[in-house]
């Protein structure tokens, strides 16, 4: 007997979200020749998605790749344009991260830290669906507008 199951598409149903369109745009910023052009946001970002089977399938320990490093970098910058966008206060984004994929991120405007984020097993960086790593860079964008309401002078400084 076959059965014939629907499969939701990887990651799920794409959701409308301004932190993932601000995501695609800090790809596609990348993209000097246009080589991304003909591609979905879905496509360009389709790395960000790491689904319960694909981590499984990731060891622990393991040291992070470049294009996870660039993934992270990317997810970082977003947030901060949104942060920006959403307050006016432009948030820059500094990482140190070792080798093994432990570090720490933080986000400052101004001279105040509005997002301080440590991370750990990097190599794993990605989200399970779309509504996920939407809900991540929105409730980092979220929280920093939060501590610029409460400091403005600081992050206006």
């Amino acid at each position: 007997m076959v059965s014939d199951t629907l499969e939701a598409p990887r990651g799920g149903d794409m959701v409308q979200s301004d932190f993932l369109s601000q995501l695609a745009a800090v790809i596609r910023a990348e993209d000097s020749y246009g080589q991304w052009d003909g591609k979905s946001d879905a496509e360009l970002m389709d790395e960000f998605i790491v689904t319960r089977e694909e981590r499984r399938e990731i060891p622990i320990i393991g040291d992070p790749d470049p294009d996870v490093m660039w993934r992270i970098g990317k997810f970082y910058d977003a947030v901060g344009l949104m942060i920006e966008k959403k307050t006016g206060c432009m948030a820059s984004q500094m990482q140190k991260m070792s080798h093994e994929g432990f570090g720490r991120i933080v986000l400052i405007a101004g001279k105040l830290v509005v997002v301080s984020k440590h991370l750990r097993d990097v190599h794993r960086f990605g989200f399970e669906t779309w509504a996920k790593l939407a809900e991540a860079g929105e409730k980092l964008v979220d929280g920093a507008a939060e501590t610029i309401a409460t400091y403005p002078d600081a992050a206006k400084g």
